[in-house]
């Protein structure tokens, strides 16, 4: 399962709209390196962070991906479209996040691109607590939202560790683009003040972490 968006392109600049994403750092794996991947967990398609052209190519041999109804209409099959929360939609765009479980298998939250506590809260309160959470961190800003971050703070995603009761948490999506204002150390530094530096897990780019 490939968790994320997938994203093989080389580093630069990626025209969205008016403005432009800066990626400054390549995929620590190429596409070919993958291995097998039953399923791709898409939190949105419309961004060249979560999805680039290379990207969109590599989704055309996957077998089934999990993503939004609007992802859905842009890119056909084989995405099966879920629902996401109500947010930032009229600005960014439809994203989701998921939720992993099984008979004898640990329980997973995956954030995808949401800041939200208050969402993350309702999650819990749902589905928790929960085994492992790879969460959307680095506080990513964009001029649309200029007031608020569309990913988790380090300090947020300490606190969505307590609430979702989560014994490992995983950071993605918090790196290698421009718009990613907090990163690795903000993240060991946030954990560590809030008691939690054994859940958090921060893997090195194209490494595998085993929970």
């Amino acid at each position: 399962m490939y968790v994320g968006g997938p994203t093989f392109d080389a580093p630069g600049e990626y025209p969205i709209g008016s403005r432009a994403l800066v990626k400054t750092t390549g995929p620590a794996l190429a596409a070919a390196d993958l291995g097998p991947v039953d399923a791709v967990l898409l939190s949105h398609d419309q961004h060249p962070d979560n999805l680039d052209a290379a990207g969109r190519a590599y989704l055309a041999g996957v077998p089934l991906v999990l993503s939004t109804a609007a992802a859905h209409d842009r890119l056909g099959a084989p995405v099966r479209a879920l629902h996401g929360p109500e947010g930032s939609e009229p600005l960014v765009g439809e994203v989701t996040g998921f939720v992993l479980s099984g008979e004898g298998l640990p329980k997973v939250y995956v954030s995808g691109d949401n800041a939200s506590l208050d969402r993350v809260r309702e999650i819990a309160d749902r589905e928790g607590p929960f085994d492992v959470a790879p969460l959307f961190a680095g506080a990513a800003r964009t001029p649309l939202v200029p007031d608020a971050t569309l990913t988790l703070t380090s300090e947020q995603a300490a606190e969505a560790a307590v609430i979702l009761g989560a014994r490992h948490v995983v950071p993605l999506h918090f790196e290698h683009w421009g718009h990613f204002t907090q990163d690795g150390p903000t993240l060991t530094k946030a954990f560590a003040e809030a008691g939690l530096a054994d859940r958090l897990h921060l893997p090195a780019p194209g490494e595998s972490v085993c929970l």
